[in-house]
């Protein structure tokens, strides 16, 4: 099955992608893990793919270990795109157990495809409703939001004479031709939402017609949905296109950027947790999706995020826009994943040639 809906060579460049970045990254975890603690033989080893942030894994991996020691996690990460189409991919073989950390879009996607065990945590009851699988039976719980923004270069804007946009439209500008990066919806989860968050909210017809416009100013479509902060935050464009803690994260480390949430509003995202309905180690698998769901795991998840799912726990930095989770568009989870392959094709028709490879 080709997820991405981009054809065979695609999937085949990015596997070897993922194989190069994901395989080297597990492996790191696995010497950090047998450095300290219980030896890894004397664990039970699960493999949990998960697209959240590098920097995320050391203390999520500790609070596992902490609240499950008889697990080894086993993690390989990847780009949200990646780990989905390797995960369809591998669905007459599964090779993990756990999905810790993918967009809720695609785990609703792979719920379609019958990859994941129906289980919800006894703490999900006290979690927002929007963190929690709309539709019985309940297969994934979420952990976290993310919304896209814009890092804006104050300072090459203000050279070129350009006021801060506050409307999606105002990327549209003359003056922003070519000084726009924007993440590849194929590969970043955080590509995939500002799409869908523009089709649903201007309509398709509008949404295509606003992305053929702002394809004018964009010079490249990068691999993760980082990426396009880290080059307006080294000045390489003015404009990058990403999402809110990236932006809020780069600003707090001193870059020269504003955080903008455009005011007519911001598609948005949530990682989640699921189960391989294949796993052999089923009662292991709950009980990390039980802590995955407590307050402690969210306080994790709280030094990354500002929106996350227990609605006692916020740690927002300081610079963080307070109006951003009111611009959070009414985003349909279960229509990005219905039209995700078909969203991708027509993405790539359109915009591919200036895809930059993973």
């Amino acid at each position: 099955m080709d997820g991405g809906g981009t054809g065979g060579s695609w999937r085949r460049r990015t596997l070897r992608a993922f194989a190069r970045a994901g395989l080297a990254l597990a492996a790191i975890v696995i010497l950090t893990a047998a450095a300290g603690g219980a030896a890894a033989g004397e664990r039970i080893p699960i493999t949990i793919y998960t697209a959240i942030e590098n920097e995320q894994i050391a203390a999520i991996d500790a609070g596992l270990r902490r609240a499950v020691p008889e697990v080894e996690p086993l993690w390989t990460r990847g780009s949200t795109g990646v780990i989905t189409d390797r995960l369809l991919a591998e669905a007459a073989q599964p090779q993990a157990d756990l999905v810790f950390g993918l967009a809720a879009s695609s785990l609703t996607l792979l719920k379609q495809a019958g990859l994941l065990a129906a289980y919800e945590p006894p703490g999900a009851g006290g979690l927002r409703s929007l963190f929690r699988d709309p539709t019985p039976p309940h297969a994934w719980t979420g952990m976290d939001a993310y919304l896209g923004a814009i890092c804006f270069n104050a300072g090459r804007a203000a050279a070129a004479g350009l006021l801060p946009p506050q409307l999606w439209r105002e990327l549209l500008a003359p003056g922003l031709k070519g000084q726009i990066a924007m993440p590849n919806p194929n590969l970043s989860g955080t590509g995939f939402l500002l799409v869908a968050g523009w089709l649903q909210s201007m309509g398709e017809a509008g949404g295509w017609a606003y992305m053929d416009a702002l394809d004018q100013n964009v010079s490249a479509y990068l691999p993760s949905g980082s990426a396009p902060c880290y080059a307006a935050a080294r000045g390489e464009v003015i404009a990058g296109l990403s999402f809110d803690m990236r932006a809020a994260t780069e600003k707090a480390n001193g870059a020269p950027i504003d955080i903008i949430v455009p005011v007519d509003g911001v598609g948005w995202e949530q990682e989640a947790v699921a189960i391989l309905g294949s796993t052999r180690h089923r009662a292991l698998a709950q009980r990390i999706v039980d802590w995955a769901a407590s307050r402690e795991a969210n306080e994790i998840y709280a030094r990354s995020f500002a929106v996350v799912a227990d609605p006692d726990v916020s740690n927002p930095h300081s610079i963080y826009p307070p109006h951003a989770e009111a611009r959070m568009i009414r985003n349909d989870l279960a229509w990005g994943a219905a039209n995700r392959a078909r969203i991708l094709r027509e993405w790539t028709r359109r915009y591919g040639a200036k895809a930059r490879p993973g």
